[in-house]
């Protein structure tokens, strides 16, 4: 109930006289529970008032300061171009310590009856990586928290089914099928003894509370690389005013900052208008003072590098990652254990076929980058570059001159999305291209505007993408 009613300076007695008289005469909630806590000797009534009195004397003394750092009335804004979001830094980590987690993640301990399918799985994982010297998105993942954890970073994610996955890709706790009662094992809490403690909860479908929960979690413990997970992209609309109210703004009304990750499945693939988009426009379209940062990560050692980044740049900036669904088990997506050892992670993924004398250039972000890699190999249109935007804002402008600088014939630019014109990141990037590269002209390709983010029918959906691909290296050169 509101004892005030709608504010302080409301009178509800107007409207509710009989209900005001009891809420009135009715003791606080904060009375009834220390009543409770004293005769329960949890604290007597003499601590109790202690407390309240610190309590105001804090929040008297940071009045007080607030007050002293405005004196002369002016508004704290936050400057653009402040501290910016996505400061480098180097994320490599030595062989020998990767291969050591990886180990410690691909084993099963004695006496312990795991899955037999999930041992398969596991097993599949350590040929790949023994065999190849390669990663895939979940076994990136894993060694980028083991690697933290190692490092005395506590790592803590909840999601709804984040503990398998909700594509069953990550299985980061185990259950013994012998076991007449649950016995769990996380090996990402059997690395070594001194590692800091992982935590992993899967989380009720209840976006606003638990976001909400995870973003105080965020400001209370910032030293923790604090990670929600929406079980699709789209069910970031549950949480959406948490979004908005703190994790956007906050640092810009209050200075308040966090380094919250979100993981927003994200990808056009025929799953319904529901399951496909994590809303990319809506967070660029929030973008502002570097107040956060977004990215499309599109191999394993990108994802890799992104997520101790965040732990590693010394920058608290919320992180929102369009996370893939049908690039976890895609035969192509694959790291070199190399590509996770050395370097960090890029901004922009220029073509790794470096086709300078290519006649047009595409660019794009995400999943769709591997429809057209498809294409390109099928039509054998060995004059067409791809060029990935791999971290959409802060845009990364001088890395993305750096790749264009490449290319003799840049003059024209073909910005391919698999999202329809008014969703996804064309209108964002198109804004920058006019600020950022005014001598360039890019154009637009892909879905046309619609009211739903995708179609529901598969058929009609695969249509679209044959479509989608296939006409873009038809296009002639305007």
């Amino acid at each position: 109930y509101r004892r005030h009613g709608h504010n302080e300076g409301d009178e509800p007695a107007f409207t509710h006289p009989r209900m005001y008289q009891l809420i009135g005469a009715h003791a606080p909630v904060a009375a009834l529970y220390g009543d409770w806590c004293d005769q329960q000797g949890v604290m007597n009534k003499q601590d109790q008032q202690q407390v309240r009195q610190e309590y105001h004397a804090r929040l008297k003394a940071s009045l007080d300061k607030a007050k002293l750092e405005n004196a002369d009335g002016a508004v704290a804004i936050l400057p653009a171009g402040g501290q910016k979001a996505a400061a480098p830094a180097s994320t490599g980590v030595f062989e020998e310590t990767l291969r050591t987690i990886a180990a410690c993640l691909t084993s099963v301990p004695a006496g312990f009856h795991i899955h037999p399918k999930l041992q398969q799985i596991i097993a599949n994982k350590a040929q790949l990586l023994g065999e190849k010297n390669q990663v895939d998105w979940a076994l990136a993942e894993s060694l980028a928290f083991g690697t933290l954890l190692c490092e005395g970073t506590v790592v803590r994610l909840s999601g709804q089914d984040s503990e398998r996955g909700t594509f069953a890709q990550r299985h980061l706790t185990w259950w013994d099928v012998a076991s007449p009662t649950p016995a769990p094992y996380t090996p990402l809490n059997a690395l070594r003894p001194d590692q800091a403690p992982f935590r992993l909860y899967d989380s009720p479908l209840s976006e606003f509370s638990v976001l909400g929960f995870e973003y105080g979690y965020s400001l209370v413990d910032p030293d923790v690389l604090t990670i929600w997970e929406a079980q699709f992209g789209d069910f970031a609309n549950g949480g959406q005013v948490i979004v908005d109210n703190y994790l956007l703004s906050a640092e810009s009304k209050w200075r308040q900052k966090s380094g919250l990750v979100l993981l927003l499945p994200h990808g056009s693939e025929g799953q319904g208008p529901d399951h496909s988009n994590g809303h990319l426009e809506r967070f660029l379209q929030r973008c502002a003072q570097d107040n956060i940062q977004v990215c499309n990560a599109t191999t394993p050692a990108q994802y890799f590098h992104l997520l101790r980044r965040q732990v590693k740049c010394g920058a608290r900036k919320p992180l929102i990652i369009m996370s893939p669904k049908s690039l976890l088990r895609h035969p192509v997506v694959v790291s070199y254990l190399s590509d996770l050892t050395h370097g960090s992670f890029n901004e922009v993924l220029d073509d790794p076929w470096k086709t300078e004398n290519a006649k047009r250039l595409l660019l794009c972000s995400g999943k769709v980058y591997y429809d057209l890699l498809a294409q390109r190999e099928k039509t054998a249109k060995s004059d067409v570059a791809i060029i990935r935007l791999e971290q959409l804002y802060p845009f990364p402008t001088q890395n993305l001159k750096s790749v264009l600088d490449r290319y003799a014939l840049k003059r024209e630019i073909i910005w391919v999305q698999e999202e329809h014109k008014n969703y996804g990141a064309w209108r964002y990037v198109c804004d920058r291209f006019s600020t950022e590269f005014p001598e360039v002209n890019i154009v637009y390709h892909g879905r046309p505007e619609a009211a739903s983010a995708a179609t529901g029918r598969l058929k009609e959906h695969r249509q679209e993408q044959q479509m989608l691909v296939e006409s873009v290296f038809m296009r002639s050169k305007s």
